[in-house]
């Protein structure tokens, strides 16, 4: 059992035990039968995935309910490499002859699959990467209080709550809250003797407030900034995020907001907030070093990637100051796994080191294909029914050790905007040229904040944004941001991710009017 340290409090969190009622399935029975069928049949290798995904969320309109579900996924899959192809099937009969009769309809689809390669002409073989063998681990996320535990009217109660407290104020016409909460077991097993059982909890809580004016009919919105988090209820009772300072502050932001006059395009200095430069990080280096979409095999949902492999150690991401990691062990991460869909162990490991891109986002067989020793452990598949891809681990920009404040970085500014929350984003199949938007814009004169604006974006290409980045802040202003709903691959699927950084200075950025822009 793994035992995880809380960084803020200075204490150690014991992780919880897995579901009793997951561990009651036969598990290992089902996969014994499985990969015993696969042997037979002479794969070169094989695995087996249990797994059951609970997914729960409530939504309330006004401090009212509007909605809720609670649903659960639960079935298996086998994969294999036979005659060097692929095969994959998916069952939901949970005895031995079933899981038997799944294996084989892998192997099946393998050698339909090497025959199709072969018309095709090509040479490639399926080879995956070494990995150490793992046997009956077991890997619990760091919470404290799991959410399902918690009654449905206490959660509905508590937005309620704070729903209320925003529609008390002046200005405030509407509240939208939600809450969305994962339980994720899975069971793997695999030929080599691998096994591993694991329960990760992740919950997402949100509040917008929209103000309208009754005489002009404009409106707008303002939603909280507090990200989603590997963690348990306590997220939403305790004193790791500030809620009672947020929903206090909302309703002043917001009718600030509404007045704010309109941007003028132009190039300003920029100091961006964790909670929106997460989002950039995301689109602009999280994707774009996923080796599957540099090599092109990812190119049919959303591109590919400008940073193509013949420039690992020489491309000039961004200046010395970038460091970004790939990592999937970070405490409370969305995407943080003590071991991935194939079997291999969570890591950390550079993507770009002072500017330079140095690294890539791996699985198995990607790792063996381009000449790595081993899988950085970037596998995963959303559902028993999917087959796993590679996926992106928790991308993160590094703060400088000793860097500035926010208010430091403010300061250094003389004409520029503090931008603040994620709004729309926008980017191309490279992930190369893109335009984001934001939740607050705060101009900037002479290194004070001077007042909101609104209608602003700001637009670059990758490296040239990063190229900008004059200054990081220290530890004291990181924050892990993320997204529950980040989409890939065909059929599609769909990840959790986290994306810490610091506070970031960026010099000379190129800034819209998106009113002005729309309508163009």
């Amino acid at each position: 059992m793994v035992h995880c340290e809380d960084a803020k409090e200075g204490k150690i969190v014991v992780p919880h035990e897995v579901d009793e009622s997951f561990v009651a399935l036969p598990l290992r029975a089902l996969a014994d039968a499985a990969l015993a069928r696969a042997r037979a049949l002479g794969v070169e290798h094989a695995d087996f995935r249990l797994e059951r995904v609970r997914s729960a969320a409530w939504r309330l309109r006004d401090a009212r309910p509007a909605g809720a579900s609670d649903s659960t996924d639960l079935g298996y899959a086998v994969r294999v490499v036979h005659g060097g192809a692929w095969g994959f099937a998916a069952g939901v009969d949970l005895t031995m002859d079933g899981a038997a009769k799944v294996a084989a309809q892998a192997v099946a689809m393998a050698k339909l699959s090497a025959k199709v390669i072969d018309a095709a002409g090509s040479q490639e073989r399926v080879e995956l990467a070494a990995e150490p063998v793992y046997a009956d681990r077991t890997w619990v996320s760091a919470y404290e209080v799991n959410p399902f535990d918690v009654p449905d009217p206490e959660k509905t109660g508590l937005l309620a709550e704070w729903s209320e407290r925003l529609l008390r104020a002046e200005g405030v016409s509407h509240v939208d809250a939600s809450l969305l909460t994962v339980q994720e077991n899975k069971f793997y097993a695999d030929t080599a003797g691998t096994s591993t059982t694991q329960q990760r909890i992740r919950l997402h809580p949100s509040l917008t407030a929209v103000s309208v004016d009754p005489d002009s009919g404009d409106f707008d919105s303002m939603r909280t900034l507090a990200p989603p988090v590997g963690r348990g209820w306590e997220y939403l009772t305790g004193d790791t995020w500030d809620w009672d300072g947020e929903l206090a502050a909302i309703p002043g932001l917001l009718a600030e907001k509404m007045r704010a006059p309109s941007v003028e395009a132009g190039r300003y200095d920029l100091v961006v907030d964790p909670s929106n430069l997460w989002l950039t990080i995301h689109e602009s280096v999280g994707h774009a070093t996923e080796l599957d979409r540099a090599l092109g095999y990812e190119a049919a949902y959303a591109g590919t990637s400008f940073a193509t492999f013949d420039q690992l150690g020489t491309l000039k991401y961004g200046s010395s100051h970038m460091n970004v990691t790939g990592d999937r062990t970070a405490e409370h991460g969305l995407a943080t796994v003590g071991f991935d869909d194939e079997g291999v162990a969570g890591q950390s490991w550079d993507l770009v080191r002072d500017g330079v891109l140095v690294g890539y986002q791996l699985d198995r067989r990607i790792a063996k294909l381009t000449g790595f020793e081993r899988s950085n452990g970037c596998a995963f598949a959303d559902s028993p029914g999917h087959v796993p891809v590679q996926r992106m681990a928790n991308v993160s920009l590094q703060p400088a050790p000793d860097g500035p404040s926010t208010e430091e970085l403010i300061g250094s500014v003389d004409r520029g905007i503090y931008v603040v929350g994620d709004r729309s984003w926008s980017i191309d199949m490279q992930r190369y040229n893109f335009q984001f938007t934001g939740q607050r814009f705060f101009r900037i004169e002479h290194g004070r904040l001077a007042g909101q604006l609104k209608d602003v974006a700001y637009q670059a290409t990758t490296t040239d944004f990063w190229g900008s980045m004059a200054a990081v802040g220290g530890p004291q202003t990181y924050v892990l941001g993320g997204a529950f709903n980040c989409g890939k691959a065909q059929p599609g699927q769909v990840a959790a991710v986290s994306h810490g950084c610091p506070s970031a200075l960026f010099r000379d950025v190129s800034i819209l009017n998106t009113t002005q822009e729309a309508g163009r």
